[in-house]
C-alpha cells in the first residue's frame, strides 16, 4: 500500500522490456492458466479510471476475465477465451484485426490506445459487433501499469474471490474487516505488495495513497518520509499492537490504522484501514488484531503451498531436462502447449574463481538470469544444475530464430558481468519441434559449453553453427581422454619427459604445428629465438622417434598434445 533439433532463421519477436519476471521457476503460477477469474467490473475497480476508460461492454461488466495477454503487432492476432488482450503498438484503426480476432477466439476484452477522440466510436462499433469489451488506455497511462495491476488482480486473488463462496480467503477477510471497522481495508505482504483489499462503492472515499497503492505505484514520498520519521515501520516490524496514523489533508491522505501480520517473531505483512466518509468504528483496533491473526494463518499456508509448488516444478523441470520424464507432467502442471517449439539456453562460469564464488553469489546470478529471460519470454523456466544454469524456453513462436535466442543470451551474460562482475559463458541449444524434444536442445547446449571452456573462443554466447569445429575437436579430445589405448605412446612419453625435467618440448611442438610449420611465427608466440625453436623440435624427434614430415603423425600430435596435463 505504501510502496508500491532445427534452427530457423526468421525475424525476431520483440517483447516489451518491462515484462515482469513472472514466468521463471521462481514463480510458476505466472504461466498457469487460471481455472476461474474475476469479473470485468472487479478488474476495473483494481485498474481505476486513471488508467483505462470503458468504451464498449456488449456483454456487460460481469463478464469473466481469466488471464492477461500481450499481443505483439508482428504476430498473427490470436487470443484465448476469457483473456484481456493488451494490443501494444497498434493504435486506432490498426487495432481492428485484434478486435475481430478477440471476438472470434472468445476473449473477454481488448485494451487499445486511441489516435484521437474520433476513433472511439468506430472502434466501439467493431467491439460491439465482435462481442468483446473495449477499454482505451488513458494518454498519461503506461502499458506496464495496466499489465502489472491486471496480473496482480488475477494472480493474487484467492479461489474464493474468483466466484467460489470461500469466506476464509484474504479478499473475504478484507471485506469483513472493512465492515467491522467501517473503513477501507487493504492487506499487504512483507514486501508491501497488495494481496487483497475491500470493495468501496464510493470512489470519493478513496484517497490518493490507496489508489496509487492498489495500482502498484509508490505512495507520496513526503508521506513515506513522515512514516519513517514517526517510527511507523519500526513499530510494525517489532510490535503486535495497532498503530494510528493521523490524516494529512495537505498530502491528500486520510487517517489510518495499521497492524502487523505476524507468525512468531516474523512479520508476514500488514493490514491497513483507511477512514472513509464516516469515522472508524469504536472497536476497530480489536477487529484489526483479530483480522491480523486470521491473516497470519492464510499467509503461512500460502507460503507453504508456494514452496511445495516450486519444489514440484523443479522436480518436473529437472526430469524433463535429464530425459527421465516426458513433457506432459510439466506441460499439464504449468499449462504449456507441448506441441509448440522449444529450446534450451545453457550458462556456465568462465573461470575457476567464478565457480568457487559464494553460494549467495550463485543465487544472485540465477535470479538475474530469471529476471532477464522473463522479460523476453514469459513462459521461461530457470534451473540450476551445478555448476551450470539452464533456461527452458517452451511455447516459442514458430518464427523464432537462433539469432534472437543468441541475443537473449548475450543480454544475460552482459548483465552478469556488469552487475556482479562474473564472467559467464552462454550456449544456445537448437530449436526443437516440441517440448518432448528438449533433451536434444539441452545436449547441444552442453556440447557448446564444453567446447567453449576448453577452447580459445572469442565470444561469450554461441550457437553450434558459430563454433562447429571447436565443438567437434572438443569431443574428439574427450574421446582421447577416455581411451588411452588410442593414443600415441611416443607423445605420452614426451609430455612425461617435460613434466620430469620442467621442459617445454611438447608445448613447442604444438605451437609449431598450430602455426602451420612457420618457425618464425611459432618462435614469436613462445618468445624465443627461431634457432631455439628448431633445436627443441629436433630434440623432440630424437627423444620420441617422431617424424614430423609425416602428415598422420603431425595430425595425431596436434590432437593429443591438446589434452590437459595429467590426463
Amino acid at each position: 500500500m505504501l510502496q508500491g533439433g532445427v534452427c530457423r532463421r526468421t525475424v525476431s519477436i520483440r517483447t516489451p522490456a518491462w515484462l515482469p519476471a513472472k514466468a521463471t521457476i521462481m514463480d510458476p503460477a505466472a504461466v498457469t492458466p487460471l481455472p476461474a477469474g474475476i469479473s470485468l467490473r472487479e478488474l476495473l475497480m483494481a485498474l481505476g479510471d486513471s488508467l483505462v476508460e470503458v468504451q464498449a461492454a456488449p456483454a456487460g461488466l460481469d463478464v469473466e476475465i481469466r488471464g492477461v495477454a500481450l499481443l505483439d503487432p508482428e504476430e498473427p492476432p490470436t487470443t484465448r477465451p476469457g483473456e484481456l488482450v493488451l494490443v501494444i503498438g497498434a493504435r486506432g484503426r490498426a487495432a481492428y484485426p485484434a478486435l475481430r480476432a478477440a471476438g472470434r477466439d472468445g476473449a473477454a476484452g481488448v485494451v487499445v490506445k486511441l489516435d484521437g477522440p474520433g476513433q472511439a466510436a468506430a472502434l466501439s462499433e467493431t467491439a460491439t459487433e465482435a462481442g468483446v469489451a473495449l477499454l482505451s488506455l488513458r494518454s498519461a497511462a503506461r502499458w506496464e501499469q495496466v499489465h502489472a495491476v491486471a496480473r496482480a488482480a488475477l494472480d493474487d486473488a484467492p479461489p474464493g474471490h474468483r466466484g467460489e463462496a470461500d469466506e476464509s480467503d484474504l479478499f473475504s477477510l478484507a471485506q469483513t474487516t472493512a465492515i467491522l471497522t467501517s473503513g477501507i481495508v487493504s492487506i499487504e505482504d512483507a514486501a508491501n505488495r497488495v494481496l487483497a483489499y475491500s470493495r468501496s462503492t464510493d470512489s470519493d472515499e478513496i484517497d490518493d495513497l490507496r489508489r496509487r497503492s492498489i495500482l502498484g505505484w509508490q505512495g507520496p514520498e513526503a508521506y513515506l518520509a513522515k512514516l519513517r520519521e514517526w517510527g511507523v515501520f519500526q513499530h510494525l516490524h517489532s510490535s503486535d499492537e495497532v498503530i494510528s496514523i493521523d490524516s494529512h489533508p495537505e498530502l491528500g491522505i486520510r487517517r489510518r490504522l495499521a497492524v502487523a501480520i505476524r507468525s512468531g517473531d516474523r512479520q508476514l505483512g500488514t493490514i491497513w484501514v483507511q477512514e472513509g466518509s464516516t469515522p472508524l468504528s469504536e472497536h476497530s483496533g480489536q477487529a484489526l488484531l483479530g483480522a491480523a491473526r486470521v491473516a497470519a494463518l492464510h499467509l503461512v499456508r500460502r507460503r507453504r503451498e508456494l514452496s511445495e509448488n516450486l519444489t514440484f516444478t523443479r522436480t518436473l523441470l529437472a526430469g524433463l531436462l535429464e530425459g527421465n520424464t516426458g513433457p506432459q507432467p510439466l506441460a499439464t502442471h504449468l499449462g504449456f502447449d507441448a506441441t509448440r517449439p522449444a529450446a534450451v539456453l545453457g550458462f556456465s562460469y568462465g573461470t575457476a574463481e567464478a565457480v568457487a564464488a559464494p553460494e549467495l553469489t550463485h543465487a544472485e546470478v540465477t535470479n538475474l538470469v530469471s529476471v532477464h529471460i522473463a522479460a523476453r519470454h514469459r513462459s521461461a523456466l530457470v534451473a540450476q544444475v551445478d555448476p551450470r544454469i539452464y533456461v527452458l524456453l517452451p511455447q516459442l513462436p514458430r518464427s523464432i530464430d537462433i539469432a534472437t535466442l543468441r541475443g537473449w543470451g548475450q543480454e544475460i551474460t552482459d548483465a552478469v558481468r556488469r552487475h556482479l562482475g562474473l564472467p559467464l559463458r552462454g550456449s544456445v541449444g537448437c530449436v526443437v519441434p516440441t517440448l518432448g524434444d528438449v533433451t536434444e536442445s539441452r545436449r547441444e547446449a552442453d556440447r557448446i559449453l564444453d567446447a567453449m571452456l576448453g577452447a580459445d573462443v572469442h565470444t561469450a554466447v554461441a550457437a553450434l553453427p558459430d563454433i562447429q569445429s571447436e565443438v567437434l575437436v572438443s569431443e574428439v579430445l574427450t574421446l582421447l581422454s577416455g581411451h588411452p589405448e588410442i593414443r600415441d605412446p611416443r607423445l605420452t612419453a614426451l609430455v612425461a619427459h617435460d613434466s620430469r625435467h620442467q621442459g617445454r618440448l611438447a608445448e613447442t611442438l604444438l605451437t609449431y604445428l598450430n602455426s602451420f610449420g612457420d618457425v618464425r611465427a611459432a618462435a614469436a608466440q613462445l618468445h624465443v629465438h627461431p634457432n631455439t625453436l628448431r633445436y627443441r623440435l629436433r630434440r623432440a624427434e630424437e627423444l620420441t622417434g617422431l617424424d614430423l614430415s609425416r602428415p598422420d603423425q603431425r595430425l595425431l600430435a596436434m590432437l593429443q598434445l591438446r589434452l590437459p596435463p595429467g590426463t
